[in-house]
């Protein structure tokens, strides 16, 4: 789909479908003022007659247009002027795609409002961005009978010719992380016999051939027994498939700028390992890899934006499945780093490939790492789905990642990090278990990866509740993309 952004007499323009913004209070953006003028009052009474109130979301389709060149007129909902945020802006545009795909139109005019709480920026940027995540089917594994209709174009349209400069740089960054979101949703969507490490592996692989910015590199099952990356490896014995340590670096800063490594894991499916899940909802379990693909979705949104920043990507890939050859509870394994460690619970493997991948991470001498995982279950119950769990060794880190959350309606939740917690993690035959019992599961999974973060500044974000959604709307998310690429947008400067 292609977005364009133009000052456009919407009251002049022919289009199939013309789309309006309007608030609770009736108060329409000013050509919306003058495209009623034009229709003798033609829009207000059809809106009158709808029972349209103005609601985030709310629709009102009005065919009669009159002498006005559009087709049909399509005024959405934004909600409460003095309590509109990105989150009413998000509902009213992907209100409009889904109007726009039911009635096949190929293409449309969007007049953005003249007046918003929202920064211009950040009006055009999340509404690129909303556009393309409404439009967003997994529809890889249908047949072509199945494929959705798509939308070609949509012209966004704005009242002072001074916003367009600035409107379009805005309006490529909504479409970066769009197009980032959507490579993490696909391959989070996709089954785990299809998405395996390798296949990670490889679409990793094609940002370096697509992208001049990006070098990647596969390290392999040998290559990590060399490098003692015995909890890693520990995980995948279990499968078929051999584990991946994938490794993307993105040079877009200054040669010697210390990276920002993002370090995703990268569970391509997880059955519990002998700890056996419950056979409920498991399919879902080809999710565990949400946040390594959001490490490969943010590299490539950052790389169509061209940031000037130096990033490092490390996603161990494994799959976690029961076997004569798997870990067994009471098993002790040595991690990288050297610490042994005993699993109590290989449901707990998460955390086993994570501690690797973050010990390797000291090689690249980071700035910052950040690892991105959906670790732990008690995050939904502490959380929820609307906020991604935060902790983190640096207070700046945290009050970073908290601002850029806010700014883009990707939240997090920063839980404590205390020493109270690490004595849950102790055992009787190794160094450290892993898992520190029933209590506060989400900050022992933290603190365990925190014994291995104690080099560099580092933060966990754990997004079991946020990086899909089951039941009638089952489907991956795309966050934290919008987070992290936030994030780097304010590191760059």
């Amino acid at each position: 789909m292609q977005i364009t952004l133009s000052k456009i007499d919407l009251a002049k323009t022919k289009t199939r479908c013309l789309i309006l913004f309007s608030t609770t209070q009736q108060e329409m953006c000013k050509e919306a003022e003058a495209i009623d003028k034009a229709s003798n009052g033609l829009v207000k009474r059809q809106l009158v007659n709808s029972g349209f109130n103005g609601k985030a979301g709310e629709t009102a389709l009005l065919c009669e247009t009159g002498d006005m060149p559009c087709e049909c007129l399509l005024v959405v909902g934004l909600g409460d002027e003095d309590e509109f945020n990105i989150s009413q802006l998000q509902k009213g545009v992907s209100a409009a795609m889904k109007n726009l795909l039911s009635m096949k139109v190929g293409e449309a005019i969007i007049g953005m409002p003249a007046k918003s709480s929202l920064t211009t920026s950040t009006l055009l940027r999340e509404t690129a961005q909303a556009l393309i995540n409404a439009t967003y089917n997994f529809s890889e594994c249908k047949s072509d009978d199945d494929k959705p209709h798509k939308i070609r174009k949509i012209r966004l349209s704005v009242s002072n010719s001074k916003q367009l400069a600035g409107g379009r740089k805005s309006v490529q960054q909504g479409e970066a992380i769009a197009l980032g979101m959507e490579m993490a949703k696909n391959l989070a969507d996709l089954p785990g016999n299809i998405c395996t490490p390798a296949y990670l592996a490889r679409k990793a692989g094609s940002l370096g051939r697509k992208y001049k910015s990006i070098s990647t590199k596969v390290v392999n099952e040998k290559e990590m027994e060399k490098l003692k990356m015995g909890a890693l490896l520990s995980v995948s014995r279990g499968s078929r498939q051999p584990a991946k340590l994938i490794i993307m670096e993105y040079k877009g800063g200054k040669k010697g700028d210390k990276p920002v490594v993002l370090v995703g894991k990268g569970l391509t499916f997880d059955a519990g390992g002998i700890s056996i899940k419950p056979s409920a909802r498991m399919d879902e379990m080809k999710y565990d890899m949400c946040g390594g693909a959001s490490v490969i979705g943010t590299i490539k949104a950052v790389a169509e934006m061209e940031l000037p920043i130096n990033i490092v990507g490390v996603v161990p890939s494994s799959e976690n499945l029961p076997d004569g050859d798997a870990n067994k509870p009471g098993d002790i394994v040595t991690s990288m780093a050297g610490k042994t460690i005993e699993i109590l619970n290989t449901d707990a493997e998460g955390r086993l490939i994570l501690c690797d991948a973050l010990t390797y991470s000291k090689r690249f001498k980071p700035d910052t790492v950040i690892d991105i995982a959906t670790l732990t279950g008690a995050c939904i119950v502490a959380l929820g789905n609307h906020a991604s769990g935060l902790m983190a060794n640096s207070e700046e880190v945290a009050s970073d990642l908290i601002s850029a959350g806010e700014s883009c309606n990707d939240r997090t939740w920063r839980l404590p990090l205390w020493d109270e917690y690490q004595p849950q993690l102790d055992s009787n035959f190794a160094d450290i278990a892993n898992i520190g019992g029933p209590a506060a599961g989400t900050i022992t999974a933290g603190c365990f990866l925190s014994r291995f973060t104690e080099d560099f500044n580092w933060a966990h974000l754990d997004i079991a509740g946020t990086a899909w959604k089951s039941g009638a709307e089952k489907g991956a998310t795309g966050r934290p993309v919008p987070l992290l690429v936030n994030y780097l947008i304010n590191k760059a400067g």
